[in-house]
């Protein structure tokens, strides 16, 4: 039997986002019809001629400063001196983007802190505020410290701020995959769901856009140096020269079909299933004949009961650097090659940036909307495809189709891989009876 048809059924029932395309679900589906992108030109470090100057910006926060009382954000939301003060700056878009989850799915404050509801996080933490609080501490010889400098910096800071604030009381955990953390944190979600130890799980991936955070990336010569917004970003082009940086908030929640269903929540997708492994090759860069990608494609459409064939679209992790994109595109042509099958194929980071760990919560998100509302997302800013794309269906334009079955790749440092497969909803017997 397989995950898809053992155990309950989870399902996406419950979106929020802070992204450089929008900032809630309405603007996010205009931007990913019309494939208009949210990139800008954007100083890292203001006042140096930087070599990287385009990034996926998000609009209406002001999030520059080290103290939370100069930060600034939508009137829609409202929160407290005591709830921002543990805060870094991804931690107010997430909480923003929580907020418009739990009023999207229905969630009362007694489900949140129920025994059966749990809440797993993807984020870096937050080196800015890190750097300041390590500076404040070494310039002052020791004598001042931020008080909550720990909990507002390191990677685990979305668990203890979230968890706390939501009492969440069934599980929190954070993932750190690199680029794969989200994708790992919807996987073991539905494995929870599937098993039957947790109803619902808050899953929520964050990022702050700040030098600390993305321009150390130049490093490894990964970041794009096209000054152009328009044409930056462009996964799979002969053309592109690295990726984009973004940052931002996304949350999704992961539920059992039957209690979505008797709370009236809206569903998004079911999750059928999901795979991962490990390249075994190099700390930063993907196999470069994609192996490992191709083997955790393979095992996640089993895991789904679903056939290469049957899968309408695939939203690729293609972040627009040249060995990155070169690896998934080989991979894609091993699975879907070989089977005679063409599914549509795009990478909407060439409209977003590249949201490092929070990148495949953020692309889940698009993905359960692009089954809800009936449509594919085109390859956007693709002009010359790539000789290792020769074979696959990439349209430049979205496609006013409804697809089925949906495949979401994630790829991280050291040759982590996740892909999940998300299927249309349809109401099960079961989940009927139940609601």
């Amino acid at each position: 039997m397989s995950a898809a048809t053992a155990g309950p059924r989870p399902v996406i029932s419950g979106l929020g986002f802070i992204t450089s395309i929008g900032n809630d679900r309405t603007e996010v589906v205009a931007s990913l019809r019309a494939l208009r992108h949210g990139l800008a030109p954007f100083e890292y470090l203001p006042g140096c001629d930087l070599p990287v100057k385009v990034a996926g910006t998000v609009k209406g926060f002001d999030t520059r400063s080290d103290h939370f009382s100069e930060w600034r954000w939508p009137e829609r939301y409202h929160f407290t001196r005591e709830r921002l003060r543990s805060l870094p700056p991804h931690g107010l878009h997430a909480c923003c983007a929580v907020e418009q989850m739990i009023a999207d799915a229905r969630l009362t404050p007694e489900l949140l802190a129920a025994a059966d509801t749990g809440l797993f996080t993807a984020s870096a933490g937050s080196p800015f505020l890190q750097r300041r609080y390590l500076n404040l501490m070494y310039e002052s010889q020791g004598e001042r410290l931020a008080p909550l400098g720990v909990i507002s910096t390191i990677s685990g800071t979305l668990n203890f701020n979230l968890g706390a604030h939501y009492h969440i009381r069934g599980a929190v955990c954070g993932f750190n995959s690199a680029c794969a953390s989200a994708a790992h944190a919807i996987g073991y979600a539905c494995d929870e769901v599937r098993l039957g130890r947790l109803q619902r799980v808050l899953i929520v991936g964050a990022e702050d856009l700040t030098a600390d955070s993305v321009y150390s990336f130049h490093g490894l010569r990964a970041l794009s140096r096209n000054p152009d917004p328009d044409t930056a970003s462009r996964p799979f082009d002969a053309a592109r020269d690295g990726f984009v940086g973004t940052g931002g908030a996304v949350a999704l929640l992961v539920e059992n079909e039957a209690s979505a269903l008797a709370r009236g929540a809206p569903i998004y997708a079911e999750v059928r299933g999901w795979g991962q492994s490990a390249d075994g090759y190099n700390v930063a860069i993907s196999d470069p004949e994609g192996a490992g990608l191709a083997r955790a494609m393979e095992t996640a459409i089993r895991a789904a009961g679903v056939t290469p064939g049957e899968v309408d679209y695939v939203n690729a992790h293609a972040t627009s650097t040249p060995a990155g994109d070169r690896s998934e595109a080989l991979a894609l042509r091993t699975v879907f090659g070989a089977a005679g099958a063409r599914p549509a194929i795009s990478s909407t980071k060439a409209l977003t940036g590249h949201g490092l760990s929070m990148a495949s919560v953020m692309e889940t998100g698009f993905c359960a909307l692009a089954l809800s509302e009936g449509f594919i997302p085109g390859q956007a800013h693709l002009v010359t495809p790539a000789p290792e794309c020769e074979g696959l269906h990439l349209p430049r334009s979205t496609e006013s189709r409804a697809p089925r079955i949906v495949l979401k790749n994630s790829s991280g440092f050291g040759g982590s891989n996740v892909v999940l497969v998300l299927a249309r909803h349809e109401r099960s017997s079961d989940a009927a009876r139940c609601a």
